[in-house]
């Protein structure tokens, strides 16, 4: 009969004790690791809000031509795209910089997205040519490329112009002249942290342009417009076609054709935020 104080019992004690101490640890480890990956999964990065710009309004037309008109169409597209983000992510904060046929300034454009800490800046354009032949889309990111061009600059110019209409502009922009190629010079010294998300969405939506719709991709640029220079976020202009060419401006000019172009950059705009939240 072994006593309690017997050396092969103590033994067995000891092992037992090994044991449950050893299944302890596993179990806390186990434990502790699955609070980890649940809380990582708690602060993982989350699209919270998206500021969509209806390019032009109020006093400044943009692109008119006797079909069609710039800045009806750009409100058009913005608040049909809007829409569609509201429906399909209700989590998501959508905040437009205009509603209406309003004038606003640049720079309060941009502010709107920095005032809201959003996380995406869409702005929305029709691009315009002193001939009718030219058509397609493009979209920019800000920045400057090896492609620039005297054409994109002429495109930075017109949409920049805006400027001259706000009051006390060149005090507000640090003295830029819209007008100015030296000034553009200078402009392309800023760097946007931002620009490879930029991008990515830019390929995204003219992929859209071109697959799904079948529309003419004049591909994915990079140009120094204001609107976007100032914006803490990925920001992009998108040229959703001419209004100077007299079928695609008519396109633009319809219902049908807006809810086109609205489509393709919601599509782009899923994918987008999509692979971001994955990646984060």
């Amino acid at each position: 009969m072994e006593t309690n104080n017997s050396p092969k019992l103590n033994k067995n004690r000891a092992v037992k004790t090994f044991f449950n101490t050893l299944a302890f640890a596993f179990l806390f480890i186990l434990v502790t690791s699955f609070t980890i990956r649940t809380d990582n999964k708690t602060v993982r990065y989350k699209f919270k809000t998206i500021v969509i710009d209806a390019g032009h309004g109020g006093k400044d037309n943009g692109a008119n031509r006797g079909w069609a008109i710039e800045k009806n169409i750009t409100l058009a597209i913005a608040l049909k795209l809007g829409k569609y983000i509201e429906e399909n992510f209700p989590d998501v904060k959508v905040i437009f910089t205009r509603k209406t046929d309003t004038f606003v300034d640049l720079s309060e454009r941009a502010e709107i997205a920095n005032r809201n800490k959003a996380d995406l800046f869409i702005s929305i354009h029709c691009n315009s040519n002193d001939s009718g032949a030219p058509y397609g889309t493009e979209t920019y990111a800000f920045g400057v490329d090896s492609r620039t061009s005297n054409e994109k600059m002429e495109v930075a110019k017109r949409e920049n112009s805006v400027i001259l209409l706000e009051d006390n502009y060149a005090k507000k922009y640090d003295g830029f002249d819209p007008n100015s190629a030296e000034a553009y010079i200078i402009f392309s010294l800023y760097q946007n942290k931002n620009l490879a998300k930029s991008l990515n969405l830019a390929s995204k939506i003219e992929s859209e342009f071109e697959d799904s719709d079948s529309r003419y991709s004049r591909g994915v640029k990079q140009e120094r417009f204001l609107v976007l220079r100032y914006t803490n976020m990925p920001a992009i202009l998108i040229e959703t076609g001419f209004v100077s060419n007299r079928e695609e401006g008519r396109y633009l000019a319809t219902d049908s054709g807006q809810d086109e172009v609205a489509g393709s950059i919601y599509r782009a705009f899923k994918k987008y935020k999509s692979e971001l939240e994955i990646a984060n």
